[in-house]
C-alpha cells in the first residue's frame, strides 16, 4: 500500500514525527469527536469518570498515555546511575513518542478530555536502573495489552485505525525495554506476552485500570466504558 506524504514524514526525526503524527490524525479525529461531558463518578465523587462509548475509550487511552509520558519525563529529567548513551537515546525517544500520543489524544478529545492526572511513582527508584526498567516494562506491556483489549470496544473505524497505529509503537517500546533488561535473548517476544498462536495478549479496561491505579494519585473510574 502506498504511504501518504504525512506517513513518510513521520519517520524523519522525533520532532518532525510528532508534528506529522498530530497533523495526520489530530485534525480529522478532533472534528469527528462528539462532545460529551466527563463527569465525576456517581459512586465515588473523588474519581474521574472516563465517560462512555468511543469517547470513554479515547479517554481511557489518554489516561494511560498521561501515565507513560509522565514516567519517561521523570526518567529523562533524573537519569539513573550510569545510564549509557544508547539508553539515554532510547529513553528520550520513548518520552517523545508518549508525549506525542498524549497530546494527540487530548487534542482529539477537545472539551471531552479528562483532567490532567496526578501520578504516584513512589515505588520507583529513578536512580536505579533495574527499578526504572522494571517499571518501563510494566507500563509498556500494560499499554500493549490495554490497546489490544480495547480494540473490540471501538465502534468508529477511524478510531480503531488510530489505536492500531499507536499500539504498534507501544509494542516497539516494549520490545526495546525487554532487550535492555535481557540483551541478546528472545525476551522481547517472551511467552509471558506472546501466546502459542504468535499473538500478543490483551487485558480488559477494569484489569488495566486496577494495575495502573498503583501509579496514580488521581482515582479513575471506567464504570461507564463499553464492555462489548
Amino acid at each position: 500500500m502506498e504511504q501518504t506524504n504525512s506517513e513518510v514524514q513521520v519517520g524523519r526525526g522525533v520532532n518532525a514525527g510528532r508534528r506529522n503524527f498530530l497533523k495526520y490524525t489530530g485534525a480529522a479525529a478532533a472534528t469527528a469527536v462528539l462532545i460529551q461531558g466527563c463527569k465525576k463518578d456517581d459512586d465515588d465523587p473523588d474519581a474521574v469518570n472516563l465517560g462512555s462509548g468511543d469517547i470513554g475509550i479515547l479517554n481511557y487511552a489518554y489516561a494511560l498515555e498521561q501515565l507513560e509520558a509522565a514516567f519517561y519525563t521523570n526518567v529523562v529529567a533524573d537519569p539513573y546511575t550510569n545510564m549509557s548513551a544508547e539508553e539515554t537515546q532510547i529513553m528520550n525517544d520513548l518520552k517523545a513518542h508518549e508525549i506525542a500520543h498524549r497530546d494527540f489524544l487530548k487534542a482529539a478529545l477537545g472539551s471531552s478530555a479528562i483532567q490532567d492526572l496526578e501520578v504516584n511513582f513512589s515505588a520507583i527508584n529513578f536512580k536505579d536502573r533495574s527499578s526504572v526498567l522494571a517499571a518501563a516494562k510494566t507500563f509498556e506491556d500494560l499499554g500493549v495489552a490495554a490497546y489490544n483489549g480495547a480494540g473490540k470496544l471501538i465502534t468508529d473505524p477511524a478510531y480503531l485505525l488510530i489505536a492500531g497505529k499507536i499500539v504498534s509503537v507501544e509494542a516497539r517500546h516494549a520490545a526495546a525495554i525487554r532487550d535492555l533488561i535481557n540483551p541478546g535473548t528472545a525476551s522481547f517476544s517472551g511467552d509471558d506476552v506472546i501466546d502459542n498462536n504468535g499473538l500478543d495478549g490483551k487485558m480488559d479496561p477494569p484489569a488495566v485500570l486496577s494495575a495502573a491505579s498503583a501509579y496514580l494519585k488521581t482515582k479513575v473510574s471506567g464504570s461507564n466504558l463499553p464492555t462489548s
